[in-house]
């Protein structure tokens, strides 16, 4: 249900919103709000009209509209970690585990598309938001650091190449092709050519072989 939606439902019950109603009615109206527009083009203003809350209600939950960004953006990254988990957990043929993850963190992103390309665009010009994606982006990269020294087939491969670097070099580029993907940036754009390039350059780097069809 949309936030305006929402916010009519609880005028014509004649029940105050509660506070994680309104609260969620910020997140969502911020979110489908970021679908349309860029987030520097995104106003305060524009989210309590869309959100249909006053302007108290907002700052009570929220200091500022990178704060709501922050927060959609660690809901999506905590996603982005449930999709790597089949290769993270070691269970499955790395090879195929990894298309897997890169497959989900395609869908992924073209769920959450103006969030992320938020956060993307942003952070170079925000402190806060640096910090923050910065945060987000080391997860994944502690992550996979983890899982490669774990794997001594990639340990083989990698020798004496630091492996903390690799993982962060591996993450970055998803970051990169994931964003030019939802940026509708060719060849990119096509969701085939963007998993097929994504996962052969992990399963190279990682393995010295090729990743499986699909």
């Amino acid at each position: 249900m949309s936030a305006k939606r929402t916010a009519h439902s609880a005028r014509r019950s004649g029940a105050a919103p509660a506070a994680a109603e309104l609260r969620e009615r910020i997140m969502s109206a911020t979110r489908e709000l970021l679908d349309e527009r860029r987030f520097d083009a995104l106003s305060v203003a524009d989210i309590l009209t869309a959100a249909e809350v006053s302007r108290a209600s907002f700052y009570f939950y929220f200091p500022s509209k990178q704060a709501v960004l922050g927060e959609l953006v660690r809901a999506a990254v905590t996603q982005g970690q449930q999709a790597a988990q089949p290769w993270i957990d070691g269970q499955q043929d790395p090879a195929a585990a990894l298309r897997a993850g890169v497959s989900d963190g395609a869908r992924l992103w073209r769920a959450n598309a103006g969030v992320l390309m938020a956060i993307v665009e942003s952070w170079g010009s925000d402190e806060g938001l640096r910090a923050l994606w910065l945060e987000q982006m080391d997860l994944f990269t502690e992550a996979a650091a983890v899982r490669i020294r774990s794997d001594p087939e990639a340990l083989r491969q990698l020798g004496d190449v630091d492996v903390r670097a690799v993982a962060a070099s591996l993450t970055w580029l998803g970051e990169r092709l994931y964003y030019l993907a939802a940026a509708g940036v060719p060849p990119f754009d096509n969701e085939e050519v963007l998993i097929d390039v994504l996962t052969n350059a992990w399963t190279a780097m990682l393995y010295g072989r090729s990743a499986p069809e699909r």
